[in-house]
């Protein structure tokens, strides 16, 4: 049950808000600096919490309540941030207000700053952010927005920028780098390939999209949208681009044929890499494809693992 104070207090309460807030609204505009509206969660007012409760409904309303003061002084240059440390509830409260501004007509297309604050160190940190923020994204919701992690605030904007640059919201300048999670296929330590393939591609600072997986009987068909990649095969190393075998090396030259062959085709380009393949790269590859298959048979268990899988899913 929400406690509502007397509508004529709540109102006298609003405009005296209003005028502490006034000063500063027509100093930035007479310097013509924007200014952001940002209702945190944690900090609203008793005001809005005698009235509303801690729910983003009153983190909308407090906002608006200043949106309404710096309109009527004829500044229009805002941005909103909704700061929520709990990702559900920031998603409600930037719906809402998308939703309410555009009730309220045309010139009301406000940008919002996006966020999940006080989102904590990774790993927990990056997925509550990435839930969040993510999410809005991809309703169209959102033009800036702010990894809030306990962490080194490089790691902060790296994450950024990997986000958008999954979503398809910013060219890619980095790696992507794509790695199967290991099965009873896997002919090489796939963690430990995988790690120092990523050091060794994130120091070259090539913009690309590289495949790291763990056997030549999946690997280069399931990873065929990357640029290039190299699974696993016996003691050997299958380099493939678009899901193509172009070369074999020895499993200890792995990283470092696959790093040679990224910077080949970030100056060469596609075709050119493609037509520099060995000729019997394929016809190797799909030995070694057949041969793993008749000596693994059902490597990974997989009615075990079905079994196991149904267990956990019925909560037995």
């Amino acid at each position: 049950m929400l406690f509502r104070s007397d509508d004529a207090e709540y109102e006298r309460e609003i405009e005296r808000v209003a005028e502490r807030f006034r000063p500063l609204v027509r100093r930035c505009k007479e310097l013509g600096r924007a200014l952001r509206i940002g209702t945190n969660h944690g900090s609203l007012s008793d005001r809005i919490l005698n009235r509303y409760g801690d729910t983003p409904g009153g983190m909308v309303e407090s906002a608006l309540e200043f949106l309404d003061v710096c309109e009527d002084e004829g500044h229009f240059d805002v941005v909103f941030s909704m700061k929520a440390s709990n990702p559900q509830v920031a998603i409600h409260a930037y719906r809402l207000l998308a939703s309410r501004l555009a009730q309220r007509g045309p010139g009301s297309g406000y940008p919002f700053h996006l966020g999940v604050t006080e989102a904590g160190p990774p790993p927990a940190g990056l997925i509550k952010s990435v839930a969040g923020i993510a999410t809005l994204l991809n309703e169209g919701i959102g033009d800036t927005i702010r990894f809030s992690l306990t962490a080194d605030p490089v790691e902060e904007a790296k994450a950024g920028r990997q986000l958008l640059e999954n979503l398809g919201l910013r060219e890619r300048k980095g790696l992507d780098l794509i790695a199967c999670p290991s099965c009873g296929r896997a002919e090489v330590d796939v963690i430990e390939v995988a790690t120092s393939a990523q050091r060794a591609l994130e120091a070259a600072n090539l913009p690309v999209q590289v495949a790291v997986m763990g056997c030549v009987v999946n690997g280069p068909g399931e990873a065929r949208e990357a640029d290039i990649g190299i699974a696993a095969g016996r003691g050997r190393g299958h380099l493939f681009i678009k899901g193509q075998v172009v070369r074999v090396v020895p499993e200890g030259e792995m990283v470092e044929a696959l790093l040679d062959e990224v910077r080949k085709l970030v100056d060469e380009g596609l075709e050119a890499r493609l037509a520099h393949a060995e000729a019997n790269a394929a016809e190797i590859a799909e030995a070694e494809r057949l041969q793993l298959i008749e000596i693994q048979g059902d490597a990974n268990r997989s009615e075990e693992r079905r079994a196991a899988v149904a267990e956990v899913a019925q909560g037995e």
